[in-house]
């Protein structure tokens, strides 16, 4: 189980001698001696477009090492995690919602969730359902992804990323392509599902907000 997440003078190695600028300068997260993550924390990440949100998602997941500085999970340096490690964690105590989504448009709806809920058995196909219907894409259960515009391709990543147990989840601009009826429907089922667990919820965005109620606001 992963209780804290704790960042130490962190920095992406392409940032290095841009120390002066004002986005590493004026960040609340690059380069700070320490910035933790507290397991049942509800946290969006504010940030311009090309300001490093998704790197730091990919350093918090393990998909990517090109940082200087330190990232822990409880006491552990993560750069200390064997593969077997990461498969644990990203199957049992930290789930992902890309900016890209990464869906297979070849695919039906209903194939891209299960890829993941039959690794993890997490969620039964009539839960699935109920989270198709409550963001009104029941209806393309078996339409590929790839003929789905983004917003509905949104839904579709938002409800597979929630098919596993989770200490935290990180969502990369999960409603950027959402209205606002769409996103509190997000909000809640996040909500929902990370409060079963005491779970973490950190969201990313570049001015439309995951809807989250008592949210803390932090600029990158």
């Amino acid at each position: 189980m992963i209780d804290k997440i704790s960042l130490q003078n962190l920095l992406p190695r392409v940032f290095r001698g841009m120390e002066d600028f004002d986005k590493i300068r004026c960040s609340e997260i690059w380069l700070k001696d320490s910035v933790s993550l507290e397991r049942g924390c509800r946290i969006c990440i504010s940030a311009e477009s090309g300001s490093g949100k998704s790197s730091l998602l990919s350093f918090i997941y393990g998909n990517r090492v090109d940082y200087d500085g330190t990232l822990r999970f409880n006491d552990r340096n993560i750069k200390e995690y064997t593969i077997n490690d990461w498969c644990a964690i990203r199957t049992k105590s930290i789930a992902l919602l890309p900016q890209e989504l990464r869906l297979f448009p070849e695919l039906t709806v209903m194939e891209n969730i299960q890829i993941k809920n039959r690794l993890t058995n997490h969620k039964t196909e009539t839960e699935i359902l109920e989270y198709l219907d409550r963001l009104g894409i029941a209806e393309k259960r078996n339409v590929l992804a790839g003929k789905l515009s983004i917003g509905q391709q949104q839904r579709v990543a938002l409800v597979r990323s929630i098919c596993q147990p989770f200490d935290f989840i990180f969502l990369d601009e999960p409603v950027s392509h959402l209205d606002e009826r769409n996103n509190r429907i997000v909000a809640d089922i996040i909500c929902e599902d990370a409060s079963k667990n005491e779970a973490g919820i950190v969201a990313t965005s570049v001015g439309h907000h995951l809807m989250l109620p008592n949210a803390k606001f932090i600029a990158l």
